[in-house]
């Protein structure tokens, strides 16, 4: 009995501690949820330890949190609390905290943005230090392009990483990215522009060994290299935009001042293993560079079976599969191949479907495609074909969104377009407009492409000609 007297004093101190100090916001909420109960059963047990003491000696209300009891005989009063001192869990219950204050709404965008809170934790350097020096390269060879090339700043160690063997390795061991295109502007084209679609970014590369005073166009691609062609048919060479990797091809046997058709292709699986790139013009002749060599070869002469001339289309640039190249031609339209291995060409009589203007191959694992502007009284439309091997026919797989080529309409539209790689950049282009979108063939989606604006030019640039590469950190000419 002496215990129950305790019992019923400490709960009568705790109710005029309630009416002294207010009650919680939240009580009245249970209050109203347990009408039924008796006003002397209802309760709150403030936890008052050492802060909230000094608080209340600078005359600061405490905070409470509430514990609701339902009726029950006060033996069960006077046994929970009897438990709850012996186990401690009275400990258990803390101060609750104050509601979470309104961040701005410039707070609330940034966080959204990056999916992180505002807090960083700070990388702690005894667990950091033991990280296992062969894992480095592993892991930045796995870092997109553009952060690369930041990382590179930290130190002299990684900045050293584009010599380096065994990077390349690791490099060799990551999967393909989505290929950048390297392109020239209309207004500029003494410099290129690259385009990453990953982040949709566009970076201004300074190849300094390319020659200011010549015209040098982007005509083929391979392993991360492009190769550039002066307009004069003068001399080519061979570069890596991403690590500055450079190389200029000795001079032609054959001195054909025509237009060529340009195609590239790998010995094995990266550059390593040599490249080489074929030369071909309208009356037949070609060459081969062959990168181990370091020299220009003629496998042999035009076979019969291939008409001459060739009228080939240099709007289209060479497609490569393996180790054989294609190149779109007309008259008669189609397509003539060559197998960089065996030496051998091929040409296959192909149609192109009817009102087609701007047309050129493409590729997308292992697929020929083939891209234009169908145009049919006022309207225009981008198709895309893909050529059926059975009957040597184009079939259509895909064309641009409706809402896309209503912009057309009655506009006298050129397109150009870059790429074999499965990701194509389209550059339409009239009087009235100016647009550069991606498609990509495996997955048929179409985005638009932010404008290339140039250091120092206008805004609206429209891409004269470029290629398609997959950028490569350790590529080298």
């Amino acid at each position: 009995m002496e215990g129950l007297a305790m019992l019923r004093q400490l709960i009568g101190q705790l109710q005029e501690l309630v009416e002294v100090y207010g009650s919680h916001p939240h009580y009245h909420l249970q209050q109203h949820h347990h009408l039924h109960l008796q006003p002397s059963l209802q309760f709150q047990l403030p936890l008052l330890n050492h802060h909230s003491q000094q608080q209340h000696q600078q005359h600061q209300h405490p905070r409470w949190c509430p514990i609701n009891v339902d009726e029950g005989s006060p033996d069960d009063y006077y046994s929970f609390m009897m438990a709850a001192g012996k186990s401690g869990s009275l400990k258990m219950l803390e101060p609750c905290k104050p509601p979470p204050t309104k961040r701005s709404r410039k707070e609330r965008t940034r966080g959204k943005s990056s999916g992180t809170t505002n807090t960083t934790e700070p990388m702690e350097q005894h667990i950091w230090k033991d990280f296992p020096e062969d894992l480095y390269e592993a892991v930045i060879a796995r870092l997109p392009i553009a952060t690369f090339f930041r990382f590179r700043t930290v130190c002299r160690k990684w900045n050293s990483l584009l010599d380096s063997e065994s990077f390349s390795q690791h490099c060799a061991e990551v999967p393909q990215a989505t290929p950048w295109f390297y392109t020239i502007t209309h207004e500029n084209v003494n410099s290129g522009a690259m385009y990453d679609p990953s982040l949709k970014k566009w970076h201004h590369p300074t190849i300094s060994s390319l020659p200011t005073k010549l015209i040098v166009l982007p005509v083929a691609s391979a392993g991360g290299l492009v190769c550039f062609l002066d307009i004069g048919n003068r001399n080519f060479y061979v570069c890596n935009p991403l690590n500055q990797s450079f190389k200029e091809l000795p001079a032609r046997s054959v001195k054909v001042w025509s237009r060529v058709a340009v195609g590239m292709t790998l010995n094995g699986s990266s550059t390593s293993e040599g490249y080489k790139i074929l030369w071909v013009g309208c009356d037949g002749e070609y060459e081969v560079y062959d990168s181990v060599r370091n020299s220009w070869i003629r496998p042999g002469i035009m076979p019969s079976s291939v008409k001459l001339p060739l009228s080939l289309n240099f709007r289209s640039q060479a497609v490569s599969i393996d180790d054989t190249l294609y190149f779109m031609r007309s008259d008669p339209e189609g397509i003539v191949s060559y197998d960089m291995v065996t030496g051998i060409w091929k040409q296959f009589i192909i149609p192109t479907p009817l009102h087609l203007t701007d047309h050129t191959l493409a590729e997308c694992g292992g697929r020929i495609m083939l891209v234009g502007l169908l145009t049919k009284n006022a309207a225009t439309c981008v198709c895309i074909w893909e050529l059926q091997k059975m009957t040597l026919l184009w079939k259509e797989v895909d064309r641009m969104p409706n809402i896309w080529c209503l912009e057309f309409y009655g506009k006298h539209v050129r397109m150009t377009c870059l790429g074999n790689k499965g990701l194509l950049m389209l550059s339409l282009r009239s009087r009235q407009m100016n647009r550069l979108v991606t498609y990509n063939v495996s997955s048929g989606e179409w985005l638009k492409v932010p404008g290339c604006v140039v250091p120092h030019g206008r805004k609206r640039q429209w891409i004269a000609c470029g290629t398609a590469f997959y950028p490569c950190l350790t590529a080298v000419a």
